[in-house]
């Protein structure tokens, strides 16, 4: 008797996009002085202490932690989105720390019953995430930034709506008027709208408070949610504004019977937070002070980047927000990408964002100041067109 034929197991996922950039690395580390990788937007500076003081004082954690989050954790929540996101008595009880937000990201349409003939809307120019989250659970993904722009069939197959705001990797700022109208859109059609938030405390220009501006508006704000958060989840992370990438340390919040429904399941799932680093989130969400001057490097980092860019020939758009400049220079993405790895110097490519990202390369601000100082001087040195034709 023949042996039975073996099965393949696994997801039939594309392959990980930014494997394709393994030769524009290589070329880069071959610059005399070394590569400088602008292209991924991870944390370089240093864990606040204030952090890592909690993190340490906690770390004797013997038994589970909650899935749900500590008291303390939410109260932590509930207070920095009065002080600091205009969301005044949000309850307690709607707030459920997650591991990171990417998994967020990628498992709630799973976590929310979405199948086969549901539609997940995402930013036409987004994070790829939304659309694997769209994948894992046998949806469909289309890209829109407005309900308006889609048929009638399909949105009438709308369940969820994602809205990123300040945008990854574009930086654009929705106001709240822009954000009330989705949200009316999305609620029209009985479809949950969640909020990708993690960039909000890194406005800059008229989105900068520190400099005359106004807070980046939160899907709950009540301007935008008429007072009413169902329907609504907030999703934020602690990984750019306190530097906790390597934490895993986010949170959602909105809708209390959808974070019931969300506990619920992340308790059969087993995604929980470690009670250290939620203790050591409750000590972030509670300093300012930290946050005030990460931002403040990152501002240096951005006023030096700009015009160097600038002399290189890219054209700056959008940028409003985040820890990118969104730049082109009227060219195919890899010849841009190309020509930055010829001076040592890895960028993001747009085309990993979508169809619309065709001709944009991401530039991160998340180097060391001597990183930064270096791909500036680069940038200004080289001779205009360089690496051309």
């Amino acid at each position: 008797m023949s042996a039975p034929a073996s099965r393949a197991f696994g997801l039939d996922l594309p392959e990980y996009p930014w494997d394709a950039m393994a030769p524009y690395q290589r070329r880069a580390a071959e610059h005399p002085d070394g590569a400088v990788n602008l292209s991924i937007g991870t944390p370089v500076d240093p864990t606040p202490a204030v952090v890592r003081e909690a993190l340490a004082a906690a770390s004797d954690a013997p038994g589970y932690p909650t899935t749900h989050g500590t008291a303390d954790l939410r109260a932590a929540v509930v207070e920095w989105f009065a002080r600091r996101r205009n969301v005044p008595g949000l309850d307690p009880a709607a707030v459920l720390p997650t591991v990171g937000s990417k998994e967020l990201v990628a498992w709630l349409p799973l976590l929310l019953g979405l199948g086969e003939g549901d539609v997940v809307v995402r930013p036409v120019v987004a994070y790829p995430t939304y659309d694997m989250g769209a994948v894992f659970a046998g949806a469909t993904a289309v890209a829109a930034d407005s309900l308006s722009d889609l048929d009638e069939q399909t949105r009438s197959r709308v369940r969820l709506v994602w809205v990123n705001s300040p945008g990854n990797p574009t930086g654009i700022v929705r106001s709240a008027e822009s954000l009330r109208t989705l949200v009316e859109e999305a609620r029209a059609v009985g479809a949950v709208v969640a909020s990708d938030e993690c960039y909000a405390e890194l406005g800059w220009g008229s989105w900068d408070p520190a400099r005359g501006g106004e807070p980046v508006p939160s899907i709950l704000d009540p301007r935008v949610s008429g007072g009413s958060t169902d329907s609504l989840l907030a999703v934020y992370s602690l990984s750019k504004q306190s530097n906790l990438a390597g934490y895993r340390a986010a949170f959602t919040a909105g809708d209390p019977a959808l974070i019931a429904n969300l506990v619920n399941s992340r308790k059969h799932a087993g995604m929980i937070v470690p009670a250290p680093v939620q203790a050591a989130m409750a000590a972030a969400l509670r300093d300012d002070t930290h946050v005030a001057a990460q931002k403040d490097l990152y501002r240096s980092r951005r006023a030096l980047l700009v015009p160097a860019l600038e002399s290189f020939g890219l054209k700056i758009e959008h940028s409003e927000a985040g820890l990118y400049l969104w730049a082109s220079a009227g060219e195919d993405t890899w010849t841009t990408v190309a020509r930055f790895a010829e001076l040592g110097i890895v960028v993001g490519p747009g085309v990993f964002y979508g169809e619309a990202g065709a001709g944009f390369v991401r530039i991160a601000l998340t180097g060391t100041d001597a990183a930064i100082r270096a791909a500036a001087g680069r940038l200004h040195g080289a001779p205009d067109g360089a690496g051309r034709g």
